[in-house]
């Protein structure tokens, strides 16, 4: 019964006058192909997985940008609203610019909830590029080129990114 089970070899190759050795020859390399084959696969998938994951992170943390950005004209509105605000209307109209310092510090706190921060710099700052936008440049004496002379408008981040850059005139004073 052993006998009528036992099958040659010859059956299962798809031509039976080839060499058995090349026969496993090349089913290996196929073998070989389809693994390659997985694997690239299996690392697409992970890649695309690790891709996802990261713009679901990115959408999370700055998908309100847009509206951020928004609202950056409201902040500077109500600043400068306090700024112009002289003694005799602080006292004059002392309700209203406290309600105008509460809305201005509700959306502060707002940003700082949402990881929106200002960007505050000072006359004498260095200039810097990544975070500052130069309107003008004035040589002015006592200070050094490069260094921050006025600041005319905040800037703001959010998380790591910058939303706008702070707008601020620059010093062209030569080196002496």
């Amino acid at each position: 019964m052993t006998e009528q089970n036992e099958q040659p070899i010859e059956e299962f190759l798809e031509d039976p006058l080839a060499d058995p050795e090349d026969e496993i020859a090349r089913i290996s390399a196929e073998r070989d192909e389809f693994r390659d084959k997985f694997m690239r696969a299996l690392a697409d998938a992970e890649n695309a997985r690790k891709r996802a994951e990261k713009d679901r992170r990115d959408a999370e943390q700055y998908g309100g940008s847009r509206l951020a950005r928004d609202l950056l004209p409201v902040h500077d509105a109500l600043t400068r609203a306090l700024d112009a605000a002289g003694e005799e209307q602080r006292t004059t109209a002392a309700a209203l610019i406290e309600g105008v310092e509460l809305t201005l510090r509700e959306l502060s706190n707002v940003f700082g909830k949402h990881g929106i921060t200002v960007i505050r710099p000072q006359q004498g700052d260095k200039f810097d590029p990544q975070f500052h936008e130069a309107m003008f440049e004035a040589a002015v004496p006592g200070t050094v080129a490069g260094e921050i002379i006025q600041v005319m408008e905040n800037g703001f981040r959010l998380h790591d990114r910058l939303l706008r850059p702070a707008k601020v005139g620059v010093s062209s004073t030569p080196a002496a």
